[in-house]
């Protein structure tokens, strides 16, 4: 039995694998709310049993839940995961063959309910619609301002701690449901076409991941879905203009589907 797992989605089952130029079908699991070294330690004492269930990727949502060197300020938590701990949950990974994959969320999913996540609340310069909705009533989730050049320098730096702490070949972008791009509540962005904002932050983060650190990128789909010719709603597909980003960006990307 896994004694504790907090999945929140079963994806890519099935999905073939582009990594080193071999093909192989993944069944993953997506997790979050392991947050600290012991947590992850005991989700390592489960990885066998994942693994004879026939798991063999997991991507790991990290975010701000790490211990990290050059933002020490943007650390969530009192105790967060450290690079030993991810060296020795990856090295658990790897011998029970099962991909690590960490993920960090991007743009949107800035906050929760009340919370303001640690960029947008130790650099409020940086959120997308700053002194609008306070104490986030009125949204979904805060979002980063995508034309800020220094959001890009900040978070670039702390998904490379993450990638190298893992040991990572690939990672986890998030960018699904993101709403404000385009927003009269937005000074950066007010009246500009969301499918081209949208695009922009992608291919930033293309540009960071795939081109420069040389690992296979993953991102949410329901943003490039067109909700006006796909009736899914507003969460599964895009009724704000995102959609148009698909024609926008690279094609090397792996799409997850959220259902």
């Amino acid at each position: 039995m896994v004694r504790r797992l907090t999945i929140v989605a079963l994806l890519l089952i099935c999905v073939g694998g582009v990594a080193h130029g071999k093909s192989k079908q993944w069944r993953a699991i997506h997790l979050l709310d392991y947050n600290t070294d012991s947590e992850l330690d005991a989700l390592g004492k489960n990885l066998e049993a994942l693994a004879k269930q026939g798991i063999n990727v997991i991507v790991l949502e990290v975010d701000y839940n790490f211990a990290f060197k050059s933002h020490p300020e943007l650390r969530r938590g009192t105790n967060p995961i450290t690079r030993e701990g991810a060296r020795r949950f990856a090295a658990l990974c790897k011998k029970f063959g099962i991909r690590l994959i960490p993920e960090f969320q991007s743009v949107g999913h800035q906050s929760w309910k009340a919370e303001t996540f640690p960029l947008l609340t130790v650099y409020p310069q940086f959120d997308l619609t700053p002194g609008a909705f306070p104490k986030n009533e009125g949204i979904y989730c805060r979002e980063w301002d995508v034309l800020n050049p220094e959001v890009w320098r900040t978070v670039f730096k702390l998904m490379d701690e993450i990638i190298d702490a893992f040991r990572a070949d690939a990672f986890h972008v998030g960018m699904d449901e993101v709403f404000l791009l385009g927003s009269d509540k937005s000074p950066s962005t007010k009246g500009q076409d969301p499918g081209v904002l949208f695009a922009k932050a992608v291919n930033e983060l293309h540009g960071h991941l795939v081109r420069k650190r040389r690992v296979e990128m993953l991102m949410w789909g329901d943003r490039l879905i067109d909700a006006a010719k796909y009736d899914y709603g507003e969460w599964e597909a895009a009724k704000n203009g995102t959609a148009k980003a698909i024609d926008l960006i690279p094609k090397d990307i792996i799409i997850c589907d959220w259902h």
